[in-house]
């Protein structure tokens, strides 16, 4: 065998930091999206304010009606007319919409 005669090929350090052909390069960090954007408070200030009458229908699908009075970070105070007010659990409300 001839060792001698042999030649390593290598690339340069160019190549190797140059993207491949056809290839983007990566996007630069993008910034996270807040965890939290304040839809849900806003819409419910803005039923709250107005007293729009919502329908609420629960994950067992009863369906409850009445208007928004109060609201936490888990749970909706409900008045209604001519029935007891409620507290419902935001866990256990599948959706909501407006009566009407």
């Amino acid at each position: 065998m001839e060792s001698g005669n042999r030649k390593l090929i290598r690339p340069s350090i160019n190549e190797v930091k140059e993207p491949p052909a056809g290839r983007r390069p990566p996007a630069a960090h993008r910034n996270t999206p807040p965890d939290q954007t304040n839809a849900e408070n806003f819409y419910y200030m803005k039923q709250m304010q107005s007293k729009t009458p919502m329908v609420i229908v629960l994950k067992d699908g009863e369906t409850l009606e009445g208007s928004i009075e109060w609201y936490d970070k888990c749970c909706l105070k409900i008045s209604r007319e001519g029935a007891p007010n409620l507290l419902i659990f935001k866990s256990n409300i599948k959706y909501m919409y407006k009566a009407g």
